[in-house]
Formats: C-alpha cells, structure tokens, sequence
C-alpha cells in the first residue's frame, strides 16, 4: 500500500487561492515541499477545482495549457507531482469530484493502491480540503497561505463542524510538521 499528499493547488503551492489558474506563479517552497514529501516516499497528487471551466469562463484547451506549464516547472528536475487531477464542474452540477466531496481521492485510491490512512490534504481552504479530508479518512492539513488566515478567521463558519488536524504556516512546514508528529 502506498501514501499521499493530496496538495490544493493555488493557494496553497503557489498562486492566489481565488485567481484564474493561468497567472499561477509557484511560493519559493513549493518545490523543496514536494521534494521533501517525495523523500519520504509519498506520492504527491494535486486536485484543484476550476468551476471557471464548468462556466464558460476558462477554455479547457487554456486550462491545460497551463497545467502543462505548471507540470513543465515542478517536474523539470525530477517527478515531483504525480498526478493533476481537476474537477471542472460548477456546484449545479451536483458532481462527486468537487471538492468537498472525495470522488477524485476515491479514483487515486484504488489507482494507486493508497492506504487512506497514510494520506493527507494539504490546502488553505478548510471548506474544501480540511472537509476533504475528514470525508475521506484522511488528515487534513490547512496551510496559512493564500486564503489560509481568512479561512481560520472570518471564514471559519464555513467549516465550523470540523477541525484541522494540523496548521501550518506554509506547504513546506506542512510536510516538515506529518514527518514529525504522524
């Protein structure tokens, strides 16, 4: 059985949390983070909603476009992301990969033979992945970059029924702070 860091994508490894994916620039500690995971043994899987697609607002063929690009940065020295999966689809949809929901961590799952319970979501939106996480099985690691300090504060109502299992300022002392305590 293998482990995983599930990483939300902007916010969290680079970008701001609400912005159009394609002015996506990486934190300095995004690649050492994700080295540092891979170190120790742990797949690292981005999952990232982009409604924007859903409304018409980004084309597919731009999305992948820069997914390619992002790929292209953090995989140029090693394989560094596994696998980038999106959900695309707005909340009418009633999909079951939009995060909260735990369609796109159930696909990895059986794919990549996980133990839910050696796996983690790393993100800095608590109603997303910190909800992710706890529906899953999983920890749930919120990170203070992005929308991470407005998610603990002013948006914390939004998730107020579940609890991070850690917090952390930023993605590499999120992976620093699981090789520690779990």
């Amino acid at each position: 059985m293998s482990k995983a860091f599930f990483w939300d994508l902007q916010g969290t490894l680079g970008g701001d949390a609400t912005a159009d994916i394609d002015t996506f620039i990486p934190y300095t500690f995004s690649k050492p983070a994700l080295h540092l995971s891979k170190q120790n043994v742990y797949l690292n899987i981005v999952i990232t909603n982009q409604s924007k697609i859903g409304k018409g607002l980004v084309s597919l063929e731009a999305y992948e476009k820069t997914k390619a690009s992002i790929l292209s940065y953090f995989n140029s020295e090693e394989q560094l992301i596994d696998d980038f999966l999106c959900c695309s689809h707005q909340n009418s949809d009633n999909c079951n990969c939009k995060k909260p929901k735990t369609g796109l961590i159930e696909m990895c799952i059986e794919k990549y033979e996980l133990n839910i319970e050696d796996c983690y979501v790393i993100g800095d939106m608590g109603k997303n992945e910190i909800i992710m996480a706890h529906n899953a099985g999983c920890k749930g690691i919120l990170v203070l970059t992005g929308g991470g300090k407005a998610s603990l504060g002013e948006f914390r109502h939004t998730w107020a029924t579940h609890d991070a299992d850690l917090i952390a300022d930023d993605a590499i002392k999120a992976v620093k702070m699981i090789i520690e305590s779990f």
